[in-house]
């Protein structure tokens, strides 16, 4: 039997798109929700890179309709934080063998982040198989994926940083790449925009791209 963090991957390689998210301001996160539910868009990622982290995350948590994370989790006890305010998995920018070790102890989906070949070792070293490949970007890319997945052949990339609504698509079409992350799925700044519209087209067009890629 498949546990937890297992099954939450199966799904993450489903939906492919990881939303990352960071929140100045809580009131549109009902907004945020809203529009990720009713476009089926069941994940996000919640990054620690404000003091309202913790509350945001409480909140999307709430009602169960979608599966929260944690991201640029850099510590244990951020890693706890989250957890304890509803997060389902922990994202990291690095390798931190602590956050791993509680994670799998916790049966918490965990996906450091890594750069360079050393950097998986390290993961895989602490039985990790499915990695953050980060910045994308700066860092190779399509090209860097295709050659670390030479050596690493058993593990799995989710890429962000430089990912956007041109070239996310050719990340999805690398059968290593199991889903791309990104502010470019939405932001707070397209919310607070007072056109819904314009960010609900938007929404559509990448669901349609994702489906015809």
């Amino acid at each position: 039997m498949k546990n937890t963090s297992e099954n939450l991957l199966e799904q993450l390689a489903s939906t492919q798109l990881l939303p990352l998210y960071t929140v100045n301001n809580l009131t549109y996160l009902d907004k945020l929700e809203h529009l990720l539910v009713t476009n089926d868009i069941r994940f996000i990622e919640v990054t620690f890179r404000t003091k309202l982290v913790l509350p945001a995350i409480e909140k999307l948590s709430a009602s169960g309709n979608l599966i929260v994370g944690a991201g640029t989790v850099r510590t244990l006890a951020e890693a706890k934080a989250a957890v304890e305010h509803g997060a389902k998995f922990i994202v990291s920018p690095v390798v931190i063998p602590e956050v791993i070790a509680y994670c799998l102890e916790n049966d918490i989906l965990i996906v450091p982040g890594v750069a360079t070949p050393s950097d998986i070792q390290k993961a895989v070293e602490c039985g990790i198989k499915t990695v953050k490949f980060f910045p994308a970007d700066i860092y190779g890319g399509l090209n860097a994926i295709n050659a670390l997945s030479g050596p690493y052949y058993d593990v799995n990339f989710l890429p962000t940083g430089g990912i956007n609504q041109k070239n996310f698509c050719d990340y999805l079409n690398n059968e290593k790449v199991i889903a791309v992350g990104g502010s470019f799925i939405i932001s707070e700044k397209e919310l607070m925009q007072e056109n819904n519209q314009l960010l609900e087209d938007k929404l559509t067009e990448l669901l349609d791209k994702l489906k015809n890629k």
